[in-house]
């Protein structure tokens, strides 16, 4: 009897004749980590790439404190970017369960509590800014520190407001350009900040025309601001701005006449073809209203893949007047 009161009193509590559970005790923390990082979206990581547009136009890239300086520049974007996410997440756990694709995310799931994604959210955006100005220089943290600013507010607040939320969004992916040649000290060209705000806002007006379409029948579940956007407002929108991004970018390439520098082929003009090329392709997606997910198309469609390629080459060859 005495070993059976023990054996009693050691079994966890519920239910009478419930037998106990038997959990390891790091599996839940290795869940919880599991989900932290899905949360912080990895497939989206790519679109931090863009670090490296600023000091690539400038052709800037060959020395080691350059590709080091920009490793860095990138690995505290992602982590700005994971820290909005986690919020963005927390605030939208409600929302997001009547999303049919966003119920599955971490914090909708209940696989990661909304405080604890608040506060790793949180810890994660103050540790960018300082690192920033510790191992950049005070414009960069400022920079990201706008960002996250920004980034919240348009949680919160901005992505409730008419054309404004586009703007944020757009602006967003301006700032991830941008950074890499502000940690350099790169000047950056009108003909840059024009063709990449641009095209960002191509892609972010395609992907809220995809998203339009999406959720046609669901009544705006997940975001209402959608029923507010006619899909025909959002075509004009990508097709405005494309064709916007499409102009900087022949300008910028128009700029000299000819070879330059004794260059073998007008590579700066020729890249024009790859360029408009890959905007046609990705149009095709956004005109399907499959462009929902932007990294998944650049990622997945071989000719989209093969004509970027195409176009860094020749790119590349521009800026080294090869």
């Amino acid at each position: 009897m005495a070993e059976r009161s023990t054996a009693l009193l050691e079994q966890p509590e519920g239910r009478a004749g419930e037998a106990p559970a038997r959990i390891p005790r790091g599996r839940g923390a290795t869940a919880l980590a599991v989900g932290l990082v899905r949360t912080a979206r990895p497939r989206q990581w790519i679109k931090n790439v863009l670090v490296v547009a600023a000091p690539a136009a400038a052709g800037e890239l060959a020395s080691r404190h350059t590709v080091g300086q920009l490793a860095v520049v990138f690995i505290l974007f992602t982590a700005a970017a994971s820290a909005v996410y986690l919020i963005n997440d927390a605030l939208d756990a409600e929302a997001d369960r009547a999303h049919p694709v966003k119920c599955r995310r971490p914090v909708a799931a209940g696989e990661v509590p909304v405080p604890v994604a608040y506060a790793v959210g949180a810890l994660l955006a103050a540790a960018t800014s300082t690192a920033a100005a510790v191992l950049c220089n005070p414009l960069t943290a400022a920079l990201l520190t706008a960002y996250v600013v920004m980034q919240l507010a348009y949680c919160v607040r901005l992505k409730h407001v008419l054309v404004v939320d586009l703007a944020v969004v757009t602006t967003g992916f301006l700032m991830r350009a941008m950074i890499g040649g502000v940690a350099l000290s790169i000047p950056l060209s009108r003909w840059f900040l024009i063709t990449t705000g641009f095209g960002a806002l191509f892609m972010v007006a395609a992907k809220r025309y995809s998203e339009a379409v999406e959720m046609a029948d669901a009544d705006g579940a997940t975001r209402a601001l959608l029923t507010s956007y006619s899909t025909g407002y959002l075509r004009f929108v990508w097709q405005l701005a494309a064709g916007v991004a499409v102009l900087g970018y022949c300008l910028w390439a128009l700029e000299s006449g000819g070879t330059a520098n004794g260059s073998l082929l007008p590579w700066r003009q020729l890249s024009v073809i790859a360029f408009i090329l890959a905007v046609l392709r990705y149009a095709v997606f956004a005109d399907r209203g499959t462009a929902g997910a932007p990294e998944e198309v650049v990622l997945r469609d071989r000719p989209l893949a093969v004509i970027g390629l195409v176009w860094l080459a020749m790119y590349g060859m521009a800026v080294v007047d090869l």
